[in-house]
């Protein structure tokens, strides 16, 4: 594809697609735009050959016009958002300007510079939160309406409906990813897995939600990146993609799974960690369920999971334990 440009690509997942799509297509340039703030690491990009890494804002169209018009950049993958919900409830503004806002500017960028060239692609990265809260049964698909319940949600449901928007309007050769929870190597010690980890090796509590009840669709971040491949490869401009790894779990269950492999590979007692589960104050407005219907991904572009639950977690906390 010759280059591409990467918003958010110090992060958790964008990282991890880097790294993918530097094995994927070593003859490309893969350019990096990310802003820095305290959920990246630059250390997160190290190994990749040809990697130009520009520290600045989504939100600045001219920078973002610059790059690529000076790298004849002609692949946007947008992975760049504020995504901790936590956050999003305490701070609601720069959600809304990050997620909505530099998605608009993004988009109004790529408008202004690739003016009708079918042969460039803008894949916005979204998430199932969009969709709301699911009951014990059925999974969210491509067609599920939208109904956020947090302002992080809200913030990715805007900035879905201005990609579909431009696509429609402009004619922009946009294409949209909705994920299920990614767990991984490299992700930020704020979210569940690797919180819990770095607690257990504290000896410090680790704070479960309510009755720890909730349920999430886990997907490794390698499957994910995969499935972004295949929809940049041979997904239909102006379509949505649900990737999801068809791997629930209760928190408090996931958890339990992840403190007795945390203790087995320390040569701790296994049973040891799960002494330190505390339950805490559930947060307002806690979605109780996720799970996504991978079938569109699955059947039009042959894209399956990988990786079972047991590797992906094992895999995850070697690399924790090696990296913390």
């Amino acid at each position: 594809m010759g280059s591409l440009l990467i918003t958010g690509g110090a992060g958790f997942i964008g990282s991890n697609f880097a790294h993918f799509w530097s094995k994927q297509e070593p003859q490309d340039e893969i350019i990096i735009l990310d802003k820095l703030t305290y959920a990246a690491n630059t250390s997160n990009l190290d190994g990749i050959q040809d990697l130009t890494l520009v520290v600045g804002d989504i939100q600045n169209q001219e920078l973002v016009r610059h790059l690529l018009v000076a790298h004849s950049i002609k692949t946007i993958v947008h992975f760049a958002a504020e995504s901790h919900v936590d956050n999003s409830i305490k701070g609601p503004a720069t959600f809304i300007q990050t997620n909505l806002v530099g998605t608009f500017s993004m988009l109004e960028a790529a408008r202004q510079v690739w003016a009708g060239d079918a042969a460039c692609r803008f894949l916005h990265v979204s998430t199932d939160e969009v969709y709301g809260a699911l009951g014990e049964t059925g999974k969210f698909s491509e067609t599920t309406p939208y109904a956020p319940n947090s302002p992080y949600s809200a913030s990715k449901a805007g900035s879905d409906h201005l990609v579909r928007a431009y696509f429609h309007t402009y004619g922009l050769p946009v294409i949209t990813t909705n994920c299920s929870n990614n767990y991984g190597p490299r992700q930020h010690p704020e979210k569940l897995i690797p919180l819990a980890i770095t607690r257990m090796l504290k000896n410090e509590s680790i704070p479960i939600y309510g009755d720890g009840g909730q349920v999430r669709d886990w997907l490794y971040v390698d499957d994910h990146c995969r499935g972004i491949y295949a929809v940049l490869r041979n997904g239909k401009c102006g379509e949505t993609y649900n990737i999801g790894g068809n791997n629930e779990w209760k928190n408090i269950v996931l958890i339990n799974v992840l403190c007795d492999q945390v203790d087995r590979n320390i040569g701790r007692e296994v049973g040891t960690s799960r002494k330190l589960i505390k339950f805490v104050t559930d947060r307002p407005g806690h979605d109780r369920r996720y799970a996504i219907d991978a079938t569109k991904i699955e059947s039009e572009l042959g894209w399956q999971h990988e990786v079972n639950f047991q590797d992906g977690i094992a895999k995850t906390v070697e690399w924790y334990l090696a990296n913390i």
